[in-house]
């Protein structure tokens, strides 16, 4: 197998993932990291921290991880380009919307990989439901609803909560649909103290005529990851914090009590837990990472749809500014 030398830039809360699991994943070799703050969490080992994207670079590496703030992931990215680097963005894809179409063009001129790190989509419950949909266990999708929400993380200082969480639940929704979105209207509010929002509300449509809820925020006590899609024989429902998938069937048995089939457009059927393995989300997405810049098939994130969603994300925004919904 050729092994591919890899470079990480940024070793903070989730960069020092990427460092242990770069170093578990077959046919990768992680030979050099950068963090112009150091190693906070000790994960260098016997590699040493460079001081900046120049050096990485100079490390001769075939591929590279970027996990610094997302202002910074413009600048990191067009230089990796430059240098023939394909290379894995943590998600969101840019700061801005022009930054992240500089990136796109920048790495189809290179003829590079170029990825984005949302990491949901490599979810066990998620690709277990991604499955089971194209097999028609569940027929026409009517809508597709998440919920995302818990205190707020220390580790978030530039953006906001719907381009730090908002963007995983806009990436897997139309990951899982198969299927861009038409339209959204959003609210957000602000409690922290902070530029940027901690709370937000989305609703909208996708072009096959789903609806889709998004609620997220920074201010919950209680932690919760959850995807329910419903749609002509019942509903999915995956806790993407735990990796299990329910359906909940539709009932094939009609209902005897007046009172209550009076008002009910379907009825309860079986509940199935499913069982099936379950790998780590990281370690998966770097797999498929590999696997395109090897040429192999892979689902890994591309910048353009890393570009995609942010452009859904910043449309959200504009509509909770002006209290209209947005077109895309």
């Amino acid at each position: 197998m050729t092994v591919l030398r890899a470079g990480l830039l940024g070793v903070g809360m989730m960069g020092r993932h990427h460092a242990r699991v770069l170093r578990e994943v077959d046919g990768v070799e992680l030979v050099a990291i950068a963090d112009p703050g150091g190693d906070p969490h000790g994960v260098a080992g016997g590699l040493g921290i460079l001081p900046d994207i120049d050096a990485l670079i100079d490390a001769g590496i075939d591929i590279a991880v970027v996990a610094v703030p997302t202002r910074f992931h413009e600048e990191a990215a067009l230089k990796l380009a430059a240098a023939g680097v394909h290379t894995l963005v943590e998600k969101p894809i840019a700061h801005s919307l022009d930054a992240g179409q500089r990136m796109v063009e920048a790495f189809a001129a290179a003829g590079l990989v170029g990825a984005v790190g949302h990491i949901e989509r490599f979810n066990p419950a998620l690709q277990e439901l991604r499955r089971r949909l194209e097999a028609d266990d569940l027929g026409e999708v009517y809508q597709i609803a998440t919920r995302r929400q818990g205190p707020f993380p220390s580790r978030i200082a530039d953006v906001g909560v719907a381009k730090d969480l908002a963007s995983h639940d806009i990436d897997l929704t139309a990951w899982v649909a198969q299927s861009d979105y038409r339209l959204v209207f959003a609210q957000t509010t602000f409690q922290s103290g902070r530029e940027h929002e901690d709370m937000i509300a989305i609703t909208g449509r996708l072009e096959c005529g789903a609806i889709v809820n998004h609620l997220v925020n920074w201010l919950s006590p209680m932690k919760e990851r959850v995807t329910v899609v419903t749609g002509e024989k019942g509903a999915f429902v995956a806790d993407t914090a735990t990796g299990d998938l329910t359906f909940f069937a539709n009932g094939t048995i009609p209902l005897e009590w007046e009172s209550v089939s009076s008002f009910r457009g379907v009825s309860e059927g079986d509940v199935t837990r499913y069982a099936f393995a379950k790998r780590e989300p990281l370690r998966v997405e770097l797999e498929a990472f590999r696997d395109a810049v090897l040429g192999e098939d892979s689902d890994v994130v591309t910048m353009v749809q890393g570009q995609r969603t942010l452009a859904v994300v910043e449309a959200a925004l504009e509509s909770a500014r002006t209290g209209s919904p947005r077109t895309l």
